[in-house]
């Protein structure tokens, strides 16, 4: 028998045994975003083209710019995102995936994919849910309500740094807000890699969004992956609406938080105790 004759009935064979064994291939992933519908198929040839040079060929984060990449790209594989607006530990929806894509991520080298059209974008989602079988196995955790947010006033933004000191947030985030902490150093992701805490000075971004809402989703649901937790049945509706207006106070921006936090501070700014180790809040 030909070497060929022999190579094509060893496939042959194999594909029997695979068959009888009752082995089926993966099944191709949508996504669904409004009147969108996404194709895995249709957006295989998008990641390829924008996506794999970082994430990699097989959604490992091992593209070939990984290595020169810091924070490391995602990991699609694990199927663990920091942007969702579901439970810590669930899978995000399809809108949180289409968001971020759509987004990007400020400080990193994910850069907002806006040039695309949206059909591409929730196709790019459909294909990345084929890099993990937990797809296939869980569902996407139930979005968490957002209560209207209250009225920010001096008293809600002094609990709110009350809040950050009793939360300690100022040890990865630095008593500024600066992410210098004492712990910033040290913190590394779920893979072991480094990671830096959020500097508020960056600008009106955040990871995942620019408005107050976003923030406060950010406290409730957590980043996973990162050292950034969830702090859900740590924080009240109330109190995490505080820590936001507190936090809107730590960025260059001209903020009504921002306003209000100044005229009062130019009258006030001896009555309040450091943020730190030797703080007490206010």
């Amino acid at each position: 028998m030909k070497p060929q004759t022999r190579w094509m009935s060893l496939v042959s064979a194999c594909g029997a045994v695979l068959l009888l064994a009752g082995w089926t291939a993966a099944p191709a992933q949508e996504a669904h975003v409004g009147s969108l519908a996404g194709n895995a198929a249709a957006g295989k040839p998008l990641y390829t083209r924008y996506c794999a040079g970082c994430h990699g060929d097989d959604g490992d984060a091992q593209g070939e710019n990984a290595q020169w990449i810091d924070p490391k790209p995602r990991d699609f594989t694990l199927a663990t995102f920091k942007c969702r607006s579901t439970p810590s530990g669930s899978l995000p929806t399809d809108q949180d995936l289409y968001n971020s894509v759509e987004r990007g991520f400020v400080t990193t080298n994910m850069p907002p994919w806006v040039a695309l059209t949206p059909q591409n974008r929730i196709n790019l989602v459909a294909y990345i849910k084929t890099f993990s079988p937990r797809w296939r196995t869980a569902k996407p955790g139930t979005p968490i309500a957002i209560p209207a947010e209250p009225t920010a006033t001096i008293q809600s933004i002094l609990h709110g740094r009350q809040l950050y000191q009793r939360l300690e947030c100022w040890k990865c985030h630095g008593p500024a807000g600066h992410g210098d902490g004492p712990s910033a150093h040290e913190l590394t992701d779920s893979k072991d890699d480094p990671i830096r805490p959020y500097n508020f000075q960056t600008g009106s971004r955040f990871m995942c969004g620019t408005t107050n809402e976003d923030l406060y989703r950010i406290f409730m649901t957590g980043l996973d992956g990162s050292p950034m937790p969830s702090f859900a049945d740590q924080l009240s509706p109330a109190e995490a609406w505080d820590l936001v207006h507190f936090l809107r106070t730590l960025q260059p921006l001209k903020t009504r938080e921002s306003a209000i936090w100044h005229e009062w501070a130019a009258t006030h700014a001896g009555e309040l105790k450091p943020i730190g180790p030797e703080g007490g809040g206010q």
